[in-house]
């Protein structure tokens, strides 16, 4: 009898030469044709996998065909049992030695594989450990030459054995090794199958994602080149306020800043063209009929131009004339976006911009009137202004306001936050003051000086129409809802108001109407 390879397997035996090598000894023909190719240990483990009959006898007969009548045979026969079954494994070992036959250790393989309990003791290691290695060359040899399904159910047992000794929480103690083998096998194929498909669910997405970020970048790019060409060809009446490099306007420090400012930067904005000046002098007349010379002043900057912009103008005036809401009418009355900063709670840091690196970082106060009205030309009025602060800790924002009053410096102003020039040459500045003392003289010489009267007790009958319309606005009544002043409330507010503040003309007009609507309810 020709001798197997190294590993005591017999793959290279010929049927003819040795039939219980093969498999084909008694009882063994009913194999699947796919099994009988495989090496004898994983034919055994495939017929345990597929709950197969008579497995031992099986065993047995191919045992007998090589030693017949061995006594260990007869009683692992019998007693099938796991010290039996070793005792006949230990006895196929000593006569693979001693008469030269390497077929027999296979058998003894075999044996051990199906006797063999769960493990639960170091005495039986060493069979687990020789049964799991010759399942794994075994395995490595007959995976080239068979199909793909066959290859996983003979790669679960072999690693399912291997995994027996580390997974005995998970073992069923009703059945042997060989068993549980077969069972935990698929387990940890579906653990692996689990993770490979969220793997390749994994790489699905990032490809998905870099998919669509690639069409982001491609309509970003297409976006920012019809940009350019926008820039490039900017309609008449517009004006680009800020302009900024694609590179640029990546920049991951810009990100929050730019947020609300996309639509502005690169953009040809429109600037506000000039409305029928008599049309605005008379709406202004209505509101403000005892400041006719302020509102005469004012428009006169306008005659000749086809787009709004104010020299920088100055409206000083004792408190209560109404010289801030002068000054925000007249922007309204004009058609343009009117920002209003206090400047009594700002600062140079503030109003110019904030440098990117800060936290904090934010755009001019002018380029911010800007993108928030849309326009290029809007109006800035600073409020108080003699009131602003005269400590330098954070700058002074009389003198941070020079570079934007200047027409040298405004239509290249170096934003701190955007480190871009800007274009605010059609920003309109107009500031009130309640006295020009504590102003600087440069502030003073870039302003256009206007003073402010007050109204008189003349100027009462003209004056009412707009308040009462201004307090119904407040109300959110129309105008046409509430009366008149009669005889007696006109006479009253006569005797309380003889002149001056246009604020407490406007209290005692709100004390009459509620005075009215208290008595109405009454009735």
């Amino acid at each position: 009898m020709s001798a197997t390879s190294d590993n005591g397997d017999d793959l290279d035996l010929p049927a003819a030469e040795d039939a219980a090598s093969t498999g084909a000894a008694a009882d063994s023909s009913d194999l699947d044709e796919r099994l009988q190719a495989l090496p004898r240990l994983l034919r055994y483990a495939m017929l345990v996998k597929e709950g197969a009959f008579h497995i031992e006898e099986r065993l047995v007969a191919e045992i007998s065909e090589l030693c017949p009548s061995l006594p260990q045979t007869a009683h692992w026969t019998t007693a099938l049992s796991a010290d039996a079954g070793l005792a006949l494994a230990a006895e196929l070992d000593k006569r693979a030695v001693s008469l030269d036959q390497p077929v027999l250790r296979s058998l003894s393989d075999c044996v051990r594989l199906l006797c063999l309990p769960l493990p639960c003791s170091a005495d039986t290691f060493d069979d687990y450990r020789r049964v799991g290695k010759a399942l794994v060359e075994a395995f490595r040899k007959a995976c080239r030459d068979i199909d793909e399904e066959l290859r996983c159910d003979l790669e679960g047992v072999t690693y399912g054995w291997a995994a027996l000794p580390a997974c005995r929480d998970l073992l069923s103690k009703h059945v042997g090794a060989a068993a549980n083998a077969t069972t935990l096998g698929p387990i940890m194929a579906e653990h692996r199958i689990i993770a490979a498909k969220a793997e390749i669910r994994r790489k699905l997405k990032e490809a998905e994602e870099r998919r669509n970020t690639e069409k982001a970048e491609d309509k970003a790019t297409t976006a920012e080149q019809q940009t350019e060409a926008a820039v490039d060809t900017i309609p008449e009446q517009h004006l680009v306020v800020a302009r900024l490099s694609p590179e640029e306007m990546k920049n991951v420090k810009l990100k929050d800043i730019l947020g609300p400012l996309k639509s502005v930067i690169n953009a040809p904005l429109p600037l506000v063209e000039v409305p029928p000046l008599q049309e605005a002098r008379n709406a202004l007349l209505f509101e403000f009929p005892y400041a006719i010379d302020v509102i005469d002043f004012a428009l006169a900057d306008l005659v000749g131009r086809s787009t709004i912009r104010l020299r920088p103008l100055l409206i000083v005036g004792e408190p209560g004339g109404g010289k801030s809401r002068f000054a925000r009418r007249l922007g309204e009355v004009l058609g343009l976006h009117v920002w209003r900063t206090d400047a009594s709670r700002s600062d140079g840091a503030v109003f110019g911009g904030t440098d990117r690196r800060w936290y904090s970082a934010e755009p001019c106060h002018p380029f911010l009137a800007i993108a928030q009205g849309k326009t290029a030309n809007v109006l800035v009025l600073l409020d108080e202004l003699e009131k602003a602060a005269t400590r330098s800790d954070y700058g002074r924002l009389w003198d941070c306001m020079l570079g934007f009053l200047e027409p040298e410096t405004n239509c290249r102003y170096p934003d701190p936050a955007l480190q871009t020039n800007l274009d605010l040459s059609q920003v309109s500045y107009i500031a009130t003051a309640n006295s020009l003392d504590p102003l600087p003289s440069p502030i003073r010489d870039r302003f256009r000086i206007v003073t402010f009267p007050k109204p008189t007790a003349n100027h009462l009958d003209a004056l009412l129409p707009a308040v009462i319309a201004d307090l119904a606005k407040e109300r959110g009544f129309d105008q046409s809802w509430v009366l008149p002043l009669d005889g007696v409330e006109r006479e009253a507010l006569a005797k309380h108001w003889p002149g001056g503040s246009v604020r407490l003309l406007r209290r005692i007009v709100e004390a009459i109407l509620r005075e009215r609507d208290v008595r109405a309810s009454r009735n």
